[in-house]
């Protein structure tokens, strides 16, 4: 049976996504930070007989994210309600899951990342350097060191979002800087939960590349969320010399993160 889910389904939702934090970081978030109750997202869950979940489909504004724990599901409901939403502009989640909504929405692009997660601080860095922890008076300065690497042009980064990220506690940003204030490199965190966080913006200017920068400073912030908060780390990659480094530092791959949107 498949019907919208309410406040009341809050207990059973967030004990049925947590067999899977790190996949279902951008659920358990909008759940913790929104409820169910916003015109800008909606939750359906799939139930069998017995009145236990077996998948749930989130709308958050124009895009959707389908999830189920086994892979024997019918995904024609959820398919059925994406489609009714004419305004829709695609669909994301583990690889293993979007294959079976793929036959549905054949004319859609389609991109594939590797999807790695950290749930120790075994084979992370012990760091001497001294990195800090950005303020929202710095989401200036770190979004135009974003905006000067290459492999970020297509999403300008903004420092009014930015800075709204790090006040309300779904992000945070850890830096590096010289001695005058110029930053060498930035990480970042999005997406945050009780349970999880998701590594993004991870960038160092060129004249202070390859000194080691990026291991450090990633390993301080998965520390601090790992060891202090019990958070476990997620990331997506397509580089694959980036990923080296992230599972030198204890990243696994547990599944891909496949993206469906409209030509």
């Amino acid at each position: 049976m498949i019907r919208k889910l309410v406040e009341a389904d809050r207990t059973q939702t967030l004990a049925f996504l947590s067999a899977e934090p790190a996949i279902n970081l951008f659920m358990i978030g909008d759940i913790e930070q929104d409820g169910f109750d916003k015109d800008f997202q909606e939750f359906w869950g799939d139930f069998n007989i017995l009145g236990e979940l077996e998948g749930i489909l989130v709308r958050y504004n124009e895009f959707y994210i389908p999830y189920y724990k086994a892979l024997d599901f019918n995904p024609l409901p959820f398919v059925e309600i994406i489609k009714s939403d004419a305004n829709h502009v695609g669909i994301s989640g583990k690889e293993s899951v979007l294959n079976l909504f793929k036959p549905y929405f054949n004319t859609y692009h389609y991109k594939s990342t590797y999807f790695c997660e950290l749930k120790t601080a075994e084979h992370l860095k012990v760091v001497s350097l001294p990195i800090k922890v950005a303020t929202p008076e710095d989401a200036t300065r770190i979004c135009e060191l974003l905006n000067e690497i290459e492999e970020f042009n297509e999403s300008p980064s903004k420092p009014e979002s930015l800075e709204r990220v790090i006040r309300s506690g779904a992000g945070r940003v850890y830096y590096t800087e010289t001695e005058d204030g110029i930053l060498k490199n930035v990480v970042q965190t999005t997406a945050e939960n009780s349970m999880s966080a998701m590594i993004i913006g991870v960038a160092t200017r060129k004249a202070y590349r390859h000194q080691g920068l990026m291991s450090a400073s990633l390993s301080k912030l998965c520390r601090d969320l790992i060891e202090n908060e019990c958070k476990s780390l997620c990331l997506f990659y397509d580089n694959p010399e980036a990923g080296k480094i992230y599972h030198r530092l204890g990243f696994e791959s547990i599944d891909k993160w496949t993206m469906l949107f409209k030509a």
